[in-house]
C-alpha cells in the first residue's frame, strides 16, 4: 500500500489522479469529536472491479489504494481539493459524502456520488437493510469478509499512525468501491418491460399481511408514545419522544388584500378557484386573468377479491 507522507510525493500522485475518470475515495479525520476536526489521511483508489469473495484479489486491490498523510500539510489538501473535488470530469465516490465533503470542498466540489444516499433510494424490498452504514452494506451486498470498523475511532492525530490503522484505512477504499459497484446493479425494472400479470400476482400474496401489519405498525406508535408520554420516558432503544409546539397564524383574505393595498403591498397570489368558487362567480369569472393546469394523475383502485379467485 503506497503510505504517502512528502509533499512532493502527494502532489505528483495527486496530479496522475486528476486525469482519472472515477475515484472511490475516503478520509480520516482527527479530532473528529470536537469543533476543530482535522483532516488526517485522504484514501485514494481509482481501479476497481467487482471482486467475488477471492482473498488474495482484495489484498491486491487494497494494495493499490493510494493514502496520503495530509494532518500538518493544508497546502496539500487545498491542491486535492483544486485538481480533483472541484473537476468535474472526474466522479469521485464516497460513503457518507457529506461528511468527508465539510473538509474536502463543502458545497464548491462536482460531480460527487454518495454510496449512502443511494442506497436510501433503493426500496427496502430490493435492499433489506437495517440501516445504510458502509459495514452493513458491504456485509449484505459483498462476497467478502466482514469490514472490520475496529480502528474507527481511533486517534487519527497521532504520529506515527499503526499498522492497524493504515490497513483500516485502505480497506475502507475498496470496501466504498465495491458497495458501490453492487449498488449499481440494483435497479428497478423498466414499466415498459414489466410483467404486469407477475406484479398482479406479487401484489396479492402479500396484501393480507401488508395491511397486517400497517395496521399494528399505526397502533404501536401510538401505543408507544402514549406510554412514554405517561411514564416520562424521552428515549429507549432508538425511539425518542419529543414535543413540539406549531403555531400558525391565519387571517381571512378579504382584510388581508384590503391591508396590503392600503400599503402598497403587491399581494402576488395564486388562489385556486375551487367547483364552488367558479359557480359563485359566474360569468364575472372572464374578467379575471384564469390560468390553467392540467395534470395527469394515475390512479390504480384495487378491488377486493374472492378467496377462491386467489392465485395461491
Amino acid at each position: 500500500m503506497p503510505y504517502f507522507t512528502k509533499s512532493h510525493e502527494i502532489k505528483s500522485r495527486i496530479s496522475e489522479y486528476a486525469q482519472a475518470e472515477i475515484l472511490w475515495i475516503d478520509t480520516e479525520v482527527a479530532d473528529y469529536k470536537t469543533d476543530s476536526p482535522r483532516l488526517s489521511l485522504i484514501q485514494v483508489l481509482e481501479h476497481s472491479t467487482p471482486l467475488s469473495g477471492d482473498n488474495q484479489a482484495l489484498l491486491t486491490m487494497a494494495e493499490q489504494v493510494s493514502v496520503f498523510d495530509v494532518l500538518e500539510q493544508p497546502s496539500l489538501v487545498a491542491e486535492f481539493i483544486e485538481q480533483i473535488m472541484l473537476n468535474s470530469a472526474i466522479e469521485k465516490v464516497f460513503h457518507n459524502a457529506s461528511y468527508d465533503l465539510k473538509l474536502l470542498g463543502k458545497s464548491k466540489v462536482k460531480n460527487v456520488t454518495c454510496t449512502f444516499e443511494m442506497a436510501k433510494k433503493i426500496p427496502y424490498y430490493l435492499l433489506p437493510v437495517p440501516n445504510h452504514k458502509l459495514k452493513t452494506l458491504a456485509d449484505q451486498l459483498c462476497p467478502l469478509p466482514p469490514l472490520d470498523k475496529t480502528e474507527q475511532g481511533s486517534d487519527w492525530g497521532r504520529r506515527p499512525l499503526s499498522a492497524n490503522q493504515l490497513y483500516y484505512a485502505k480497506m475502507d477504499a475498496v470496501y466504498v468501491a465495491q458497495v458501490h459497484h453492487q449498488l449499481l446493479q440494483i435497479r428497478e425494472p423498466e414499466p415498459a418491460t414489466e410483467d404486469i400479470e407477475a406484479l398482479t400476482m406479487r401484489y396479492r400474496q402479500i396484501e393480507h399481511r401488508w395491511k397486517q401489519l400497517d395496521t399494528e405498525m399505526s397502533q404501536l406508535k401510538e401505543r408507544l408514545k402514549a406510554a412514554m408520554d405517561a411514564q416520562k420516558v424521552k428515549e429507549i432503544k432508538g425511539f425518542k419522544l419529543t414535543n413540539q409546539k406549531r403555531t400558525t397564524k391565519k387571517v381571512p383574505f378579504s382584510p388581508l388584500a384590503k391591508m396590503t393595498q392600503e400599503m402598497g403591498i403587491e399581494l402576488d397570489l395564486s388562489v385556486t378557484l375551487t367547483k364552488q368558487l367558479q359557480k359563485e362567480l359566474g360569468d364575472a369569472i372572464a374578467q379575471l386573468p384564469v390560468e390553467e393546469e392540467t395534470t395527469d394523475i394515475l390512479q390504480l383502485k384495487v378491488t377486493e377479491q374472492d378467496e377462491e379467485e386467489l392465485p395461491f
